[in-house]
């Protein structure tokens, strides 16, 4: 047995980044309710393994089932399709399955909690390694970094699920001692992963009340939808615009996500962030044209990471800024 309660530490270490979260303004409720969970299953943890407070055993499993079901709320709530109360209030059947299981059967706990975990992270998982267009309701500036947050979400989820399937095995070789090093070790590690993952800017969600419209998609529309699309890009230069979602420009153009990202898809071969972001540096490259610095036309451009945007740069300009800036300059002194 641990001589110190690992988990009350890392629930110490959860609550300051819950504060940190609490500060951003606009930020969704749904986030900071997934990293306060994971605070109070550590306080939990601590009471049951570190204590030996038989109550808190009990209630273990049964808190441990609600962050998996929060982290899916989470992440259809602020990257898919917005908060939909009715519809995830159907995710508590998980903790009260698990609860029945703890009275009447358990036995099928070391079945049922791992299934949840393993199911919940592969659902997030399977979503988000479709890429950022998958997630219309996030920054397209933020370019693939909230896919792969809630890809390491998920994975999370999953290898949280092989912890459980580690203490059967102890269990059944004779190591019960072993049982609270690995509960404290991987739940306090897992748990500080995703309230840290959680924390990330890239997962803020600026819209947070706009509903999605039904899926509808008319192949004979792409051209027109893509030439309204340009013009509005052309005359609003909504794309300067750091905070812009799929969604907004959905509605901006009134047709239903699906069918403005299957559009973009057709025509150029990229997807929406890419889209967004060629519009960005072909403003970055007008602003460096002009004397700007790297940074000051990085920002103009409207995007708010420079890796975003040595990225995206380097892959449509074939160089980076530095070296773009030289070649132009040595084009005018020619001329």
């Amino acid at each position: 047995m641990p001589t110190l309660p690992i988990p009350l530490f890392g629930s110490l270490v959860l609550v300051f980044m819950l504060v940190a979260l609490l500060r951003r303004e606009g930020q969704s409720p749904l986030l900071p309710a997934l990293l306060a969970a994971c605070a109070v299953q550590g306080v939990i943890i601590s009471l049951a393994q570190h204590y030996e407070i038989g109550a808190f055993r009990n209630i273990q499993p049964v808190s441990a089932t609600i962050i998996p079901a929060l982290a899916w709320i989470s992440f259809q709530g602020t990257a898919i399709r917005g908060p939909r109360w009715r519809l995830d209030i159907w995710h508590a059947i998980g903790p009260l399955f698990v609860l029945f299981c703890l009275i009447n059967a358990p036995a099928w706990l070391d079945v049922s909690i791992p299934i949840l975990y393993v199911g919940y992270g592969s659902a997030i998982l399977l979503i988000s390694m479709q890429g950022p267009d998958a997630l219309p309701r996030l920054r397209l500036g933020t370019g693939d970094a909230p896919t792969k947050i809630w890809c390491i979400m998920g994975l999370c989820l999953i290898g949280s699920a092989f912890s459980d399937i580690l203490i059967v095995a102890a269990q059944l070789a004779g190591l019960s001692a072993w049982q609270p090093w690995i509960i404290s070790l991987f739940s306090t590690g897992i748990l500080i992963l995703l309230g840290a993952l959680a924390l990330s800017d890239s997962l803020i969600d600026p819209d947070q009340s706009v509903p999605l419209s039904p899926v509808q998609i008319d192949t004979q529309l792409d051209n027109d939808l893509m030439m309204r699309l340009d013009q509005l890009m052309a005359t609003q230069r909504l794309y300067l615009n750091a905070d812009l979602t799929l969604t907004q420009l959905a509605r901006r153009l009134h047709v239903p996500i699906k069918q403005l990202s299957i559009a973009i898809n057709r025509k150029t071969g990229e997807n929406v962030s890419r889209y967004i972001n060629a519009h960005r540096i072909n403003a970055a490259c007008e602003s460096l044209r002009t004397g700007e610095s790297v940074t000051s036309a990085m920002l103009s451009a409207g995007f708010n990471t420079k890796s975003n945007y040595n990225r995206e740069f380097l892959r449509k300009m074939k160089m980076p800024p530095s070296d773009w800036i030289r070649l132009n300059e040595r084009v005018h002194e020619t001329t």
